[in-house]
């Protein structure tokens, strides 16, 4: 029989319902995978956690899982203790811990840091070995360049991102290959550094499938409170793709009781969300993009798009378990995990890791601009790109 994959784990922190937990416990355990119960085709092997809290699980999955080991560094968990790289693909989880925020209010993950850590054994050792890094790669847009770089030049294989892209789709659909998308838009929920970041891949995961393939993005444009609610008035943004991608909501807060019909109107609207947000951009190649954060009316992620011949909005939902379960049943993280799988075992990424990189700097770009209440202009984001031709989220 051939030896079965080593992996390595690289955690901020490890507790129940952390990216960690949602992502490690499925490869130890295994998952629901198209109707049977599957067990990851690889082993688990070596963890390594920054940050150990009381409520900590490694320690008792180590205990309850032989083959797996603690270990002090992250050099010790790809060499398991010893001087040579012995594990055939790393998953790099900075999400969650206690951990500094900036000025501008980002979470100062360490997942550049420790992805550095991660190289270091590789330039030590002349080996390598594919790197799956969960979210945004940083919050930082040179330091996230420069890991999609480093991949590249050192010819190993890196993907990154969440469940947004891979997750179900309601309904299930896909954004036809080469497709002539005139606008898009996704209405969500969250904050800012955060699910923002979730609005936006569900955006490009469809947008990337246009024609020409991702050219990147010129600029962008936050408007927050007031100013998003005249833009909205000034139609910035298709009225029309709003309305749609609120109609594929499964939690649009009622506005009136008692009413079979409860789609808002924009006073009631103004008056369930305190907050609005919307990152309004153009891509290089002309196409303009909205992702609207409305916390107070839905809980969920709905995309829609102006495409080209069809006569009314391609919109769908990308499907999260809702609230309050989401962090309890959480099960949008077992296609990642498959896609994670993929890689790992046939060393190419199942979809491009410049997605990531783009979302990440768009991310970092929606901060910016409310920050500094003005419209960036973002060259940097010249991300370019073709994406996979085969669909890779998931189909039931």
């Amino acid at each position: 029989m051939p030896q079965r994959p080593k992996i390595a784990a690289i955690c901020t922190i490890y507790h129940k319902y952390s990216h960690a937990q949602h992502i490690v416990d499925r490869f130890l355990e295994g998952y629901g995978w198209n109707g049977r119960h599957h067990r990851p085709p690889m082993d688990l092997v070596s963890l390594y956690v920054d940050q150990v809290r009381e409520d900590d699980l490694s320690h008792e999955r180590a205990r309850r899982f032989p083959h797996l080991k603690i270990y002090p560094t992250v050099a010790d968990a790809l060499t398991l203790g010893g001087d040579d790289l012995v594990v055939d693909g790393v998953l790099l989880i900075g999400e969650h811990g206690d951990y500094p925020r900036n000025e501008k209010g980002q979470r100062l993950y360490p997942r550049y840091e420790l992805f550095r850590q991660i190289v270091a054994i590789y330039r030590t050792t002349g080996k390598t070995a594919p790197i799956f890094n969960d979210k945004h790669l940083s919050w930082k847009w040179a330091w996230a360049r420069e890991m999609v770089d480093t991949a590249q030049q050192m010819g190993f294989a890196l993907m990154a991102g969440s469940s947004l892209p891979v997750t179900w789709r309601i309904p299930s659909l896909e954004m036809p290959l080469g497709a002539q998308v005139d606008e898009a838009l996704c209405v969500c929920y969250g904050g800012v550094d955060s699910y923002d970041f979730h609005g936006l891949e569900t955006i490009q995961c469809m947008v990337e499938r246009r024609a020409g393939g991702e050219t990147g993005v010129a600029w962008l444009q936050a408007y927050r409170g007031d100013a998003f609610w005249e833009a909205h008035h000034q139609r910035v943004w298709s009225r029309e793709l709003f309305e749609a991608a609120l109609c594929r909501s499964h939690t649009l807060t009622p506005a009136r009781a008692g009413f079979n019909h409860i789609f808002p109107t924009l006073d009631e609207m103004r008056e369930l969300v305190q907050d609005p947000i919307a990152y309004h951009y153009q891509h290089n190649d002309g196409l303009k993009c909205t992702m609207i954060l409305m916390n107070g009316l839905v809980k969920d992620f709905n995309f829609a798009a102006h495409v080209a011949g069809y006569d009314r909005p391609f919109s769908c939902q990308m499907y999260l378990p809702m609230p309050p379960d989401r962090t309890t049943l959480a099960n949008f993280f077992s296609p990642l995990v498959n896609n994670i799988e993929q890689m790992f075992l046939t060393g190419r990424p199942t979809y491009p890791v410049e997605r990531t990189l783009l979302t990440g700097g768009l991310t970092e770009a929606g901060v910016d601009s409310l920050h500094l209440g003005r419209r960036v202009e973002t060259p940097h984001l010249a991300v370019t790109y073709q994406p996979n031709p085969a669909s890779t989220f998931w189909q039931t």
